[in-house]
């Protein structure tokens, strides 16, 4: 006996977190792939209209300023919080 953990976790509706970092996933039409954390990054799909949002470009600019165009993971990576990326996502939704 066992158990088996879902491969991809909601962590706000339409934000979604992977478990695994060694996990190939699929990134659904109209979403991309972000790093978060300030320490362990996590991966998290994020719809695309995020990115018209002020506070998101905000962020983006936070990696770009730390970055550049050069990012650690070899995808875009955001440093911040992972519950500070959450609460800004899950107001963006509901705005």
């Amino acid at each position: 006996m066992g158990f088996s953990l879902p491969r991809i976790v909601n962590a706000k509706p339409s934000l979604k977190r992977t478990l695994l970092s060694s996990e190939t996933i699929v990134i659904p039409k109209g979403h991309f792939l972000v790093y978060v954390g300030e320490v362990e990054n996590k991966r998290f799909i994020v719809p695309i209209s995020f990115l018209k949002h002020h506070s998101f470009q905000n962020l983006l600019s936070q990696a770009e300023k730390e970055f550049g165009f050069n990012h650690p993971i070899g995808a875009l990576t955001i440093p911040c919080s992972e519950e500070a990326f959450i609460d800004l996502t899950f107001n963006l939704q509901n705005s």
